[in-house]
């Protein structure tokens, strides 16, 4: 059964032509080409090794490893461990699932044990959403966030299209490869780490003797019909809105923790529960608090879908120009 958790929480020889989406986001032909080129099945210390035994970071049964090609030329590339889920697509779906520009590239799965999945990644240069916030590293005006929103709506109607409900929507989940505080077109971001959840349609859950991604529910992002009965979990398109909202709020908010003041998840669980909503943050227009407020209604059929809440968003965009 899953639990509810507040914390923050065969071998292929031709990889010389494989780039990043974000390098050629624009050359579908070209990834067209590399798909029919390849299985995108990896083996560890044949294929790719690790650089060094420790993770570069490191979650409830998910852990990214520095790691390079071996004996050929290739992208850089991060080693994504997700102990627990078992994947249930072969490679190539996976690749394909990831060709979408603002979605993080997968160049294909790494032999790994039954009780864990390893999906072979591109690097976010940036690092996360998440962390750039904490750190005031990147301080974005609200145009600026506007287009990283829309951005991820565009990857989420691509997921929603193909039936896959990412299931922890968050600022941690949001890879940073380009950014600038003040103009808008000159950041671009990729989500990462969807799927991960008890009823995913890529992951299986196995047998683990510890947490993972796939058994915890972020009780701080989650949306209530969630937490209302944790052995029947109804994920769907607008319980992803409703952590959208969420998401919103927390860049909004310079990544500061959704309730932050509360420790105790059952409480987190009774404010959603009972409808007590977080409260504005500064760097929010009254505009752009109304869609995320939308994204909050308790019912979920009254929620946008991801499609109608990027054109919502889209609009702040042509009315801040109109001004």
């Amino acid at each position: 059964m899953a639990t509810y958790e507040s914390s923050i929480t065969q071998q292929s020889k031709k990889t010389n032509g494989l780039k990043t989406n974000y390098e050629d986001e624009n050359d579908k032909n070209g990834s067209k080409g590399n798909l029919q080129r390849a299985q995108y099945q990896f083996r560890l210390d044949v294929d790719v090794r690790k650089t060094r035994s420790k993770p570069i970071s490191q979650g409830y049964g998910k852990s990214v490893y520095e790691v390079e090609w071996i004996n050929r030329d290739g992208p850089p590339i991060v080693l994504l461990q997700i102990d627990g889920a078992k994947a249930k697509k072969d490679a190539s779906f996976y690749v394909q699932l990831s060709c979408h520009p603002h979605i993080i590239r997968t160049y294909g799965l790494v032999q790994s044990n039954p009780s864990s999945t390893m999906l072979l990644q591109e690097p976010a240069p940036q690092g996360n959403l998440s962390e750039l916030l904490c750190r005031n590293e990147f301080t974005p005006n609200e145009r600026v966030l506007w287009e990283i929103f829309e951005q991820i709506c565009d990857a989420m109607i691509f997921l929603v299209d193909r039936n896959i409900i990412h299931g922890d929507l968050a600022c941690r989940n949001v890879l940073v490869f380009q950014m600038n505080p003040v103009n808008p077109k000159k950041n671009f971001v990729k989500l990462t780490d969807f799927g991960l959840t008890s009823v995913s349609k890529l992951y299986s859950v196995v047998e683990s003797p510890a947490m993972t991604t796939m058994t915890i529910i972020p009780t701080r992002y989650v949306a209530p019909e969630l937490l209302r009965n944790l052995k029947k979990l109804d994920y769907s398109e607008r319980s992803d809105v409703y952590s959208m909202g969420v998401l919103m709020w927390e860049a909004c908010a310079y990544g500061k923790l959704p309730y932050s003041n509360i420790d105790n998840s059952d409480i987190i669980r009774q404010h959603k529960l009972s409808d007590r909503r977080l409260s504005q943050p500064s760097l929010c227009s009254d505009n752009l608090w109304t869609i995320i407020n939308e994204c909050w209604e308790s019912e979920p059929k009254e929620r946008p879908r991801f499609q109608s809440l990027k054109e919502s968003i889209s609009s702040l965009q042509s009315d801040s120009i109109e001004k």
